[in-house]
């Protein structure tokens, strides 16, 4: 089947004016007294040795997929998981976890099943789920379409904080398996869904909860990365230190068969920067240990 060379941008998402977005609101958010704006978790003082990390995104598209296939759940759980993973990049303990659900009509079991989802995960984070939002407005969704954010705060002690200020050439990067696609890219994946059915479990895989990782690695990690929107590189380079980069050996893993496929739709460099490629969490550690993947160095 020939390549057909699909990109996020034609799909209708334009990382560059998010990335746009961010630095034209950084001042007025930094103006409030806000820190570390752009990060995966935003931090506040809570007095002189402790600082809330919060964290709040959207599932996007991916409800569109799951729904017809009866897997609302799976982005329940993608939506927990991802805040949470976001809270823990900065070396914080998640604590609770808020919930929004839009919808042009609302349906009780389909908002159960993203509840539910979400809780579940929270379960096996220590999480609690204090609450949440459930909107209808006809007038603003479409029919038959729904929208599912979330908002995780944590705490950290500052002398615990992780925040890539550390990092120094020649340190590694080393790599954690993601479940498939994740929640990340789901517009481009239903443009290439137009052309090719996939059934695979790992499409629609929920998101990999990274808390015991990053808990294994405490002590040792320099800098932790979430990898959503934008890519390994991209997200690496959020937490990676100005004047050094990250190179990326993109042959030290296997891909998981969801990638494979949408390989054939979409070209290379355009999956490095829209999707996950199978690493789901990195961290910048000076040495790795014996079992760990390296995926790549700081130069």
């Amino acid at each position: 089947m020939a390549k057909e060379g699909r990109t996020y941008d034609a799909a209708g998402v334009s990382l560059a004016t998010a990335e746009a977005v961010v630095e034209r609101l950084r001042a007025a958010v930094e103006s409030t007294g806000a820190e570390s704006f752009g990060a995966f978790a935003a931090l506040h003082p809570l007095d002189d040795h402790r600082l809330l990390a919060a964290s709040t995104d959207s599932i996007g598209t991916k409800p569109m997929v799951a729904r017809p296939r009866g897997l609302l759940r799976n982005c329940g759980a993608d939506m927990a998981a991802h805040c949470i993973n976001d809270v823990m990049t900065c070396g914080a303990e998640p604590l609770i976890l808020l919930d929004y659900v839009a919808a042009s009509h609302v349906e009780l079991e389909e908002v159960a099943e993203l509840v539910e989802g979400a809780a579940g995960v929270c379960r096996a984070a220590g999480v609690a789920l204090i609450g949440g939002e459930t909107a209808e407005m006809p007038d603003v969704y479409r029919e038959d379409e729904l929208d599912f954010a979330a908002t995780c705060v944590g705490i950290v002690d500052r002398g615990a904080l992780v925040d890539g200020s550390a990092i120094e050439a020649d340190d590694v990067v080393i790599g954690f398996s993601s479940a498939g696609v994740h929640a990340n890219g789901f517009t481009l994946v239903r443009r290439v869904l137009e052309t090719e059915d996939y059934d695979g479990g790992d499409l629609l895989a929920p998101t990999r909860l990274y808390l015991d990782v990053a808990r294994s690695l405490r002590g040792r990690a320099l800098a932790f990365a979430h990898v959503t929107g934008g890519g390994i590189a991209g997200n690496l380079a959020r937490v990676v230190p100005e004047g050094l980069r990250v190179e990326i050996d993109w042959d030290s893993w296997e891909r998981p068969p969801v990638f494979a496929w949408l390989a054939r739709h979409v070209d290379e460099e355009e999956m490095r920067q829209v999707f996950n490629l199978g690493i789901g969490w990195c961290a910048v550690v000076r040495q790795a240990e014996p079992g760990e993947l390296v995926i790549g160095r700081i130069r």
